[in-house]
């Protein structure tokens, strides 16, 4: 094992009873973070970066959710 070796990728679960999933884009840069929203107290928690469409749509798949629910906050 080298010291660049690929790591592996594992993908996050969401409890979408206590959280909903937003994204939380920016303006400036167009970086875009998925975050889980508390239903209760409205606080924000990063979860991952989202480098591409892909990354949402993996995401998405295995926590079964529509790409196309989750919101942008900008």
């Amino acid at each position: 094992m080298g010291l660049f070796s690929k790591q592996k990728k594992t993908t996050p679960m969401i409890e979408t009873d206590k959280f909903e999933p937003v994204l939380r884009c920016s303006i400036c840069s167009g970086e875009q973070v998925l975050c889980l929203r508390d239903r209760e107290d409205d606080s924000m928690h990063e979860l991952m970066l989202i480098r591409s469409f892909g990354d949402l749509k993996e995401v998405c798949e295995a926590n079964h959710i529509d790409p196309a629910s989750v919101r942008k906050i900008y």
